[in-house]
């Protein structure tokens, strides 16, 4: 009877050492989710600001909030979110207030994720994780589904294992701590880059200088070349127009003659390599066609230091100005993502291509049909 006992209270025992282990994954497995999280949104450094600025336009701009309200809440949550992942692996007022605030937590993204799911689709990086792990609505919605049941499993079937210190006060501290850390990692106003509105003329990949006043030559005749060929016969011939009506494209505060003839105005990241290798295809585009439109770039103030090594592996150099990030994203368009091509003809916005196949675009950059519109001599 001693052995049956003794084999009871092992057995026991056991079932005791197992539960703990179980609890202690999921502690851990969630701590983990919160600090990759966290850091995923002000990755690759904090002094980037282009993960957060990207969470806060693609994002909260999206469900309405304001923008400097958007970057108070944007590092609040993640500062909520080292806080949890911290909270999760410390005896404090775990039962009582840190798994239900984060069941709470991961109840609203799941609404968000919902709703979004619901009138935009399952398309794009949900940005729960940033540029870090590119995550879709409905994954994300899946992963917070699960967590909220590991969690749920946490205070019903294990709650008489689990132990924790009544302490309020250790709990809010930690809290306002890990807030104040990240708005101090992440100042609410970026310091400008010193290629802020930083433009250049510089050469074509012919070798011969960019301007504008080439394509407007071949495009536009009221011309010089025009003219003289007029003088010279002593007489005006009518001229018949060619392109579309002049209209104004809206970026001509960036670039004066983006609205004169053809113009390629790009939007891209220095550091993303689907536009490195959208430029490298413009710029085949350009050496295979003197008359190619002029191609000017509008980057992201993203590891703008890149940028010298961005026109090395594109093959050239071309006029550019460097945007803040919200700005950028701003002007790129709502729904819109990089690499952005825009085709304009006369101010006119003949086609817009943006985004990628991972970002879900539906206007995904063409070489060959781009080719096409431009050798289009009328509209």
């Amino acid at each position: 009877m001693n052995e049956n006992l003794v084999d009871n209270s092992n057995s026991e025992t056991k079932i005791e050492d197992w539960k703990k282990v179980v609890i202690w994954c999921i502690r851990i497995l969630m701590a983990g989710m919160f600090f990759l999280s966290a850091y995923a949104k002000i990755y690759p450094s904090p002094s980037s600001y282009a993960t957060i600025s990207t969470f806060e336009v693609k994002q909260l701009y999206t469900m309405g909030f304001t923008e400097m309200l958007a970057k108070y809440f944007s590092r609040t949550l993640i500062g909520m979110e080292f806080a949890l992942g911290v909270l999760m692996l410390l005896p404090f007022n775990l039962k009582k207030w840190v798994i239900p605030a984060t069941i709470l937590m991961l109840g609203v993204f799941c609404i968000e994720l919902s709703y979004e799911i619901a009138t935009v689709g399952n398309h794009g990086n949900c940005g729960c994780f940033g540029a870090l792990l590119p995550m879709t609505p409905l994954a994300a919605l899946t992963k917070n589904l699960i967590s909220i049941g590991l969690l749920t499993l946490l205070l019903t079937k294990f709650h008489k294992q689990i132990k924790e210190q009544n302490n309020f006060l250790v709990l809010t501290n930690i809290a306002f701590a890990c807030i104040l850390a990240v708005f101090m990692a992440v100042p609410l106003f970026k310091k400008p880059t010193e290629t802020m509105d930083h433009s250049v003329q510089v050469e074509n990949p012919n070798n011969e200088t960019d301007t504008s006043s080439k394509q407007i030559s071949a495009l536009n005749p009221t011309t010089s070349t025009t003219q003289n060929t007029s003088a010279q016969t002593n007489e005006v011939k009518p001229v018949k127009p060619i392109g579309p009506p002049q209209k104004k494209s809206g970026y001509a505060k960036y670039f004066a003659d983006v609205d004169n003839g053809k113009q390629i105005l790009c939007f891209f990241a220095p550091s993303c390599d689907h536009c490195k290798n959208t430029a490298k295809e413009l710029t085949q585009l350009k050496k295979s066609n003197p008359d190619f439109p002029t191609i000017q770039i509008l980057f992201m103030d993203e590891a703008a230091e890149e940028i010298p090594s961005f026109f090395e592996y594109a093959g050239a150099k071309y006029n550019y100005k460097v945007l803040d990030i919200i700005e950028f994203w701003n002007v790129l368009g709502s729904g819109k993502d990089t690499p952005g091509v825009a085709y304009f003809w006369n101010g006119k916005n003949i086609k817009f291509y943006y985004g990628t196949t991972e970002s879900g675009s539906p206007s995904i950059f063409n070489k060959n049909e781009l080719e096409k519109l431009v050798k289009k001599e009328s509209w």
